[in-house]
Parts: C-alpha cells; sequence; structure tokens
C-alpha cells in the first residue's frame, strides 16, 4: 500500500452517516431509549425467584442494550474529539449519558436482587449451563451490590457528576494557546514540548502556564464538584476508602497495587540518574518540566505520517498476520484521524465500537517519534477491541490496566523494531531516551498523580480545595514521585491531565503503571516464544473481560502478580535501559 493512501483523517459515515444531524444516529438512539423503557418494566416484573433461563433472556436483552449504548456513545466522543464545539455531539454525548445512567439503575436493581438470594438458589443458578458464559460477572456483581448507589443517586449523576466531566472536556476544547504569536488548541501546544526548538518549547510551556493561571479557578470549581460528588456517593453506600471503587474496577488486589509500588519506590535512583544525566546535556544542573519531551536528536525524531504507519503495518505483520492484517484495515478503512489542525480535542483517544466490531483513533500526528508511539498505542487499544469480537457482550468490558497492558505491548513492538534497525551510538541513545521517557511517566509522573488524587480526595473530605492548595498538593506530588529530579515542576498539571476528570475511571493513574510492567514481562515473553505468540497473546486478551487480573496473568504467564517478584522482573529490564543510556551518552561525550 503506498503511503499516499494513508489517510490522516477518518471515516464515521460507516458507523452513522451524516455526523450529529445523522436521522441513522436519531433512529438509533430513539430505538435503545424505547429497549432501556422495556428492560425497566421488565425489571419491576421480574420474580424474585429468578429462573435460568429468565436471567438468560434479561441479560441477553442487557448486553444488546449495553452494546447500543456504546455504539452510539463513542460515536458522540468521536465528533467532540474532532470539534468540542459540536452542540448536536454534546446533545448526544449527553443523551447517552442519561441513558448509561438508567441502564446502571437496572444492572444495580438485579445486582441487588443477586445479592439477597439464599446461597442454595444462588448455586443452583450458577451451576446452570445456559448461565456458563456470565459466571464471572454474575459473581462480580453479587459481591458489588452493597456498593451500588441508591436509585436517586444514579438519577443524579447524569446531570451532576458526568455531566462536570463532559463540561471539562468542553471547556479545554474551547480553549486557545497563543506562542509566538500564533494561535494554537491546547492539543497543539502540548505537542510543542517535543519541539526540536529549546526556545519553541520554553515560549509554549510558558504560555500555557499563563492560560492555566487565568482559568485555574473555574478548573478548581470543576476539580471539587466532581470529586465531592463523588465522595458523597461513597459515602451513601458506606464506602470510606477512596480506592476501593477503582480497585474493584480494575478487578485488583490492594496488595498487587502495594506490592507494585513499593517495587516503584525502590527503584527510582536509575531513573532521576537517567533525568540529571540528560538535563546535563541539556546544559542544566537538573532537568527541567518542558525539556522533559525534548529529542535527544531532532535527525532521527521527524517522520511524516504515511512513514509512521507503514513503519506500524509492517512491524505489526512481522510480529503476526492477525495483528498485520489488522493494521492494514485500520488504515485502509479510515478508523485513524491524526491530521495536525486547530480546534481538534487536546486527549488522544480510542473508540470501541461493538455492534460492527470497529475502533477509531484520534491523535493529532506532530510528525514525531513520540507522535509515532501515542499512535501505536491508540492502536493497540483498538488490537484489544478487535480480539475480543467474538467474546459474548457483557464480557467485553475489561479494567483500565489491562487496556494500558494492550497500548503499551503495542508501543514495545515498534520501539523494539527500532533498537533493532539503529545504525549508530547516537540513534540507540535517542531511542533509548524514548523508551526511558516512558519508564520515567509510568513510575513518576504517575506515581506523582496517585499521591495527588490520594491527597487531594482526603482534603476535599473536609471542604472545598481551592486552586493556590491545588498547586501545592501537585508541587509536592511531583518532588516526591520524581524523587527531586526535575525542575520548574508544572503545578498546574491537575489543570491539563484528563484522566483526573474522567468520571467512569476514578484514579485512572496507577492502570498505566500497571499496564506498563505487564507488558514488559508479556514482551519478554514474546521474544523468547517468537511469531507464534500473538495466539498466546490473543487469548490473553480475549480473557481480560472475564477474569480478575491475578488470575488472568497467573492463567496466562503462570505469576503471582501479589508478589514483588514479578514487578521487580519488569523493573530490572527498564534499569537496564537506564544505565546503557548513562554509559553511552559518557561515551559519546568522550568523542
Amino acid at each position: 500500500m503506498s503511503q499516499t493512501k494513508y489517510k490522516q483523517v477518518w471515516n464515521l459515515d460507516s458507523i452513522f452517516e451524516g455526523g450529529s444531524t445523522s436521522p441513522e444516529l436519531h433512529d438509533h438512539m430513539k430505538e435503545t431509549e424505547n429497549r432501556v423503557l422495556e428492560l425497566e418494566k421488565i425489571m419491576k416484573e421480574l420474580a424474585t425467584g429468578l429462573e435460568p433461563d429468565q436471567l438468560v433472556a434479561f441479560l441477553d436483552r442487557l448486553r444488546g442494550i449495553k452494546m447500543s449504548i456504546s455504539q452510539a456513545r463513542s460515536y458522540a466522543i468521536c465528533l467532540l474529539s474532532e470539534n468540542p464545539k459540536d452542540q448536536g455531539a454534546q446533545f448526544y454525548r449527553g443523551q447517552t449519558t442519561a441513558l448509561q445512567s438508567k441502564y446502571d439503575s437496572i444492572t444495580s436493581d438485579l445486582k441487588r436482587r443477586l445479592a439477597h438470594m439464599e446461597e442454595s438458589v444462588w448455586k443452583t443458578l450458577l451451576d446452570s449451563e445456559d448461565l456458563k458464559e456470565y459466571r464471572f460477572i454474575l459473581s462480580e456483581w453479587r459481591e458489588e451490590a452493597d456498593r451500588e448507589p441508591s436509585q436517586e443517586v444514579s438519577d443524579l449523576m447524569a446531570d451532576g457528576y458526568h455531566a462536570w466531566g463532559q463540561f471539562y472536556q468542553s471547556f479545554m476544547g474551547s480553549i486557545k494557546v497563543r506562542v509566538n504569536g500564533q494561535d494554537y488548541s491546547v492539543g497543539q501546544a502540548i505537542n510543542l514540548r517535543s519541539h526540536s526548538d529549546e526556545l519553541v518549547r520554553e515560549k509554549s510551556h510558558e504560555a500555557l502556564v499563563e492560560k492555566w493561571t487565568e482559568h485555574e479557578g473555574q478548573f478548581a470549581q470543576i476539580l471539587n464538584h466532581l470529586a465531592g460528588f463523588r465522595l458523597n456517593m461513597y459515602k451513601s453506600v458506606g464506602i470510606e476508602d477512596v480506592l476501593h471503587v477503582p480497585l474493584a474496577q480494575n478487578r485488583m488486589k490492594e496488595e498487587t497495587l502495594n506490592s507494585m509500588f513499593s517495587v516503584i519506590e525502590r527503584y527510582k535512583e536509575p531513573f532521576a540518574d537517567y533525568l540529571n544525566v540528560k538535563a546535563r546535556m541539556n546544559g542544566d544542573a537538573k532537568m527541567k518540566s518542558y525539556h522533559f519531551w525534548s529529542p535527544m536528536n531532532h535527525n532521527h525524531q521527524g517522520m511524516e505520517y504515511g512513514e509512521a504507519a507503514a513503519l506500524i503495518e509492517e512491524q505489526f505483520r512481522a510480529f503476526g498476520t492477525e495483528m498485520g492484517q489488522f493494521a492494514e484495515k485500520a488504515f485502509s478503512e479510515g478508523w485513524v484521524e491524526a491530521e495536525n489542525r486547530p480546534g481538534k480535542s487536546a486527549v488522544p483517544i480510542c473508540a470501541g465500537f461493538p455492534l460492527t466490531g470497529e475502533s477509531r483513533v484520534f491523535l493529532t500526528f506532530p510528525g514525531t517519534f513520540k507522535g509515532v508511539l501515542t499512535l501505536v498505542h491508540e492502536l493497540g487499544h483498538a488490537f484489544h477491541n478487535h480480539a475480543m469480537k467474538s467474546v459474548n457482550g457483557m464480557n467485553k468490558s475489561y479494567p483500565m490496566s489491562l487496556a494500558e497492558t494492550a497500548s503499551t505491548f503495542a508501543e514495545m513492538i515498534i520501539l523494539e523494531a527500532a533498537m533493532e534497525k539503529a545504525e549508530s551510538d547516537e540513534e540507540k541513545l535517542f531511542l533509548l531516551d524514548e523508551k526511558l521517557k516512558r519508564s520515567v511517566m509510568n513510575f513518576m509522573n504517575l506515581h506523582s498523580r496517585f499521591i495527588f488524587e490520594k491527597d487531594f480526595h482526603e482534603e476535599r473530605k473536609k471542604g472545598f480545595v481551592p486552586a493556590v492548595r491545588l498547586n501545592e498538593l501537585m508541587e509536592y506530588a511531583m518532588e516526591e514521585g520524581y524523587a527531586g529530579s526535575i525542575d520548574e515542576i508544572p503545578v498546574h498539571s491537575w489543570v491539563w491531565t484528563p484522566h483526573f476528570y474522567k468520571t467512569e475511571s476514578p484514579f485512572y493513574n496507577f492502570p498505566y503503571t500497571f499496564g506498563y510492567l505487564v507488558a514488559l514481562n508479556l514482551f519478554a515473553r514474546a521474544k523468547e516464544t517468537g511469531k507464534g505468540f500473538v495466539e498466546h497473546y490473543m487469548d490473553l486478551l480475549r480473557d481480560s473481560g472475564s477474569m480478575s487480573t491475578e488470575d488472568l496473568v497467573m492463567k496466562h504467564l503462570g505469576e503471582d502478580i501479589t508478589e514483588e517478584a514479578f514487578w521487580e522482573k519488569g523493573m530490572r529490564l527498564c534499569v537496564k535501559d537506564s544505565e546503557e543510556f548513562v554509559r553511552l551518552a559518557a561515551s559519546l561525550h568522550k568523542k
């Protein structure tokens, strides 16, 4: 396929033709709404002592509605990504949120009924062959029942909790950042962090800081209202630990999280060494935050979109036929929106469309190797969706921690291929830098986000946390997370980090680190196994919606992730990268 065929603008018409004015979308939403109303009636009439055939029929209806809502929601999100001001898309995004709230209320009722069943009745139900595919999700629902919000709280979420999250996205999309006399979207301005010109990086940083300072009061309002609603919702069902829900959503034990962070906290020094060496190469005593994404050698980092797409397709195919065919389909059928133009959202996304078995990937491609890795990261999510096509609809929902495993695994395919093709020490240093940036993000930046969110939620329990205090909390968290190895700390990170405002996934920080380290272990296995590993990988992805993370890793890797030994395996690979970077940098400096 020639590079001219790698279009940078996606095709959404194959999902619903006509954008937010689509008659097809309107009909789909009306039909979905009617199905939800019908299911609400059925729920009220459903007998307390559920028979297996009754429950199977109910779950089949539930599955269909879930996929219909997801199809429309993903479409609205895509429209808003390319144009955050699209009022029609905002309307449908609100509608899908309202329908999702109704769907959640129905499932909450079902969870409570399952929880109130006598043990003998429950066992008979679970042993039914008809419910074989649903056993994991039903068991999970029965356990979750005690933390489900009441009907009244659920009804308030669409116009309260979720509305604040949507307002953040809309507000952020409307902001213009002026750098060197030119207006940029937030996404474009943030992309300038990896510009080869040091002055451009500094000026974009200053312009962003000015913009965040101007609006920090409004963003503090949004963040406080989100956290306040969340805390009150938890309180209404007796949840005191703010990590209870994120851990449950990620199907992860607390001891797994603690083991992972324990290892990370012990291994900060090698990554601080990397940052210090790179800072000195830039003529600084300490790494300035706005130079973190700077390229080591801009001669190696430039890449056109067509080159990037061809590289990804080639390397996916080299890894396995299934991945190669997937990449070709994604690029040839317009699954990717990558054009660098103003007015777009700042946030790269992958949106899944379960009814049609497709995905759409969105980013602003900056023409850099960093952009290649962002593109392949989102395509990793899309491949995960592809792997789940044959899975029962109720088992398609996998936790964020495993979603980030798939995206990081895709990045490693490209990084490894680039390392193997490196023709000079300078190019190797550039690629090691790209790898280590990801290690620093996962072991330092994301750790600081975790510290910030924990501290912020504790203070929010006592009342409103103003912007000036949020800046202080962010500064402390980044000092801790980076072990004092970063200068010009971006105290407004709480403003422009969209994960803090995600209502569906609170504490969306540690899943990235989890995914990164699990992907490292997976990739090491892939190198040992060879090309046939892709089948094992597909099996793991298919199981990701119907097992706990501990059970999944034990089944497919034979490893106990509650033990620190597992996390140290991945960590040692990253430490080797740091040591090699320091050695190579010293060697090149002598030349």
